[in-house]
């Protein structure tokens, strides 16, 4: 369960972006993405190091406002993140001892939408599952 958890998250995460149009989702995910690399800030849990990957996010969100390939690359660098922490025992959560680890394993499940393009889950099935009534034809 401690992985399949956070793999549905990220896939409900997916489903949940994939509603927003095109440049909108696309520049959503960078927002999110420097979010995330400020999510250990209060943790403190690697010292000064803490603060180099806010600033590495920064840069990647930015260059991520006009590419995915960038996005997808953010949410690996905030995986790797996730699991030098889990590592270390300073969860994302305090209260959550997993928390860290669900992360390294949500993240990249966002990572591989984005380096798809971040296409719609829902247009994409809808191209790939035929209508009631093509069925009958």
């Amino acid at each position: 369960m401690s992985v399949l958890m956070p793999i549905v998250i990220g896939l409900i995460a997916v489903s949940v972006l994939s509603l927003i149009p095109e440049p909108h989702r696309r520049r959503l995910n960078a927002v999110l993405v420097a979010g995330a690399g400020a999510a250990y800030l209060s943790g403190g849990g690697l010292g000064y190091w803490e603060f180099l990957l806010p600033v590495v996010m920064t840069y990647v969100a930015y260059r991520g406002l006009d590419s995915w390939t960038f996005i997808g690359v953010g949410w690996l660098l905030h995986t790797a993140w996730d699991v030098l922490h889990h590592l270390q025992g300073s969860p994302l959560l305090p209260f959550a001892e997993t928390s860290s680890f669900g992360c390294a394993i949500c993240d990249p499940v966002i990572a591989l939408w984005c380096f798809a393009g971040g296409p719609s889950i829902f247009g994409w099935l809808r191209a790939r599952v035929p209508l009631s009534n093509e069925i009958r034809e």
